[in-house]
C-alpha cells in the first residue's frame, strides 16, 4: 500500500480543506459580486496558508494571481494558478481557494449576461500583457466611476481580450467514482508518492484492471498521466515560490534536472526557465 501519513477514511475526510481567516475577505467577496454592473473588480492580498469557505457565485469570476500560487479546488477537479495565469471560474460553481504562500489576488467578477462567449466550465488562461493591464486598471476604478465611458471601454475590451487569450494545460479532473476520488485526493496531498499502480488500486479497494478502466473512463485520461499533471502542479508551485530546479526535481522523484525539465516541455511547451520568463515572475535559476 502507499505510504500515505494519516490518510482518514473517506467516510471521515472532507473533499474540502477546513477555511482559516477568511471570513472578512469571504464577506467582502460576496458585497462585491452583488455589485449594479455587468462588472465588479476586487484586489485581495492573502496571508500564506489561507483557505476561503466553501461557496459559489451567481456571477463568473476570473481570478487573476498577481503574485504567488493560488489552488482551487471543486468537485470537477482542481487547478493551479501560477503567476502570469488566471483561473475562470463560471457561474455557479462550487469551488475553494487555498494560498500555500502569501498570494495577490485580483479578481473579476462578470454578470452572466455579458458572458457571451466565454467558456461554460472553469478554465486556467494565459493572462496577456494587455490583459493584465487591463485587469489592474478595472481593480483602481473608483466607485463613483461605475458608468463612466472609460470605464465601459475597460469592460468591453477585457471581455474581447478575454475571448481570445490562450488556455493553459494544468488541470487535473476529479473522478466522481469515491474509491478513485480517495486515490486522487492522496496523491493531492502528497504528488511525489511513487506508490506503484497495485498498490494504489488496492489502497482504493479496487483490481488493477478496474482502477485503469474506470480512471480513464471518468477522468479522460490515464491513471499515470493525470499523476504527472499533478506532479507539474506541484513543480510549478514550488518553483513560483523560488525553489531550485534540482531539489525540485529530485523531491519529485524525476531522476534529474534534464529528465524533469523534459516532462515540462512536453507538458507546456517550453523549459521551466523559458515558462517562467514569459510570464514575467523572477526567474529561477540553479
Amino acid at each position: 500500500m502507499p505510504a500515505i501519513a494519516k490518510d482518514p477514511s473517506p467516510r471521515r475526510a472532507p473533499a474540502f480543506p477546513a477555511p482559516r481567516q477568511l471570513s472578512y475577505l469571504d464577506l467582502l467577496t460576496r458585497q462585491v459580486q452583488s455589485a449594479p454592473g455587468e462588472m465588479a473588480a476586487l484586489a485581495t492580498d492573502y496571508p500564506a496558508g489561507t483557505v476561503s469557505s466553501l461557496h459559489r457565485h451567481d456571477r463568473g469570476q476570473l481570478l487573476y494571481a498577481m503574485s504567488g500560487v493560488v489552488t482551487v479546488i471543486t468537485d470537477l477537479g482542481s487547478w493551479v494558478v501560477a503567476p502570469g495565469q488566471a483561473l475562470w471560474i463560471a457561474p455557479g460553481v462550487l469551488h475553494q481557494t487555498r494560498g500555500f504562500e502569501s498570494v495577490a489576488i485580483r479578481s473579476l467578477y462578470i454578470d452572466p449576461a455579458h458572458a457571451d462567449g466565454l467558456p461554460a466550465a472553469c478554465q486556467t488562461i494565459q493572462v496577456s500583457p494587455l490583459l493584465q493591464a487591463l485587469i489592474l486598471e478595472a481593480v483602481k476604478l473608483p466607485p463613483q466611476d461605475a458608468g463612466s465611458e472609460r470605464a465601459g471601454h475597460i469592460r468591453a475590451l477585457i471581455l474581447d481580450e478575454m475571448r481570445h487569450v490562450c488556455a493553459a494545460p494544468l488541470y487535473v479532473p476529479m473522478p466522481r467514482d469515491a474509491r478513485l476520488a480517495r486515490i486522487c485526493q492522496a496523491l493531492l496531498r502528497d504528488p511525489a508518492n511513487a506508490g506503484s499502480l497495485d498498490a494504489w488500486a488496492a489502497y482504493g479497494g479496487l483490481s488493477r484492471r478496474n482502477l485503469t478502466r474506470l480512471f480513464r473512463a471518468q477522468t479522460g485520461a490515464s491513471f499515470n498521466a493525470w499523476r504527472q499533471k499533478v506532479l507539474l502542479m506541484e513543480a510549478l508551485a514550488r518553483l513560483s515560490r523560488g525553489e531550485q530546479i534540482t531539489a525540485v526535481a529530485l523531491d519529485l522523484g524525476c531522476g534529474s534536472p534534464g529528465a524533469f525539465t523534459a516532462m515540462f516541455r512536453r507538458a507546456l511547451g517550453v523549459s521551466p526557465r523559458e515558462y517562467f520568463r514569459w510570464t514575467e515572475a523572477p526567474q529561477r535559476a540553479d
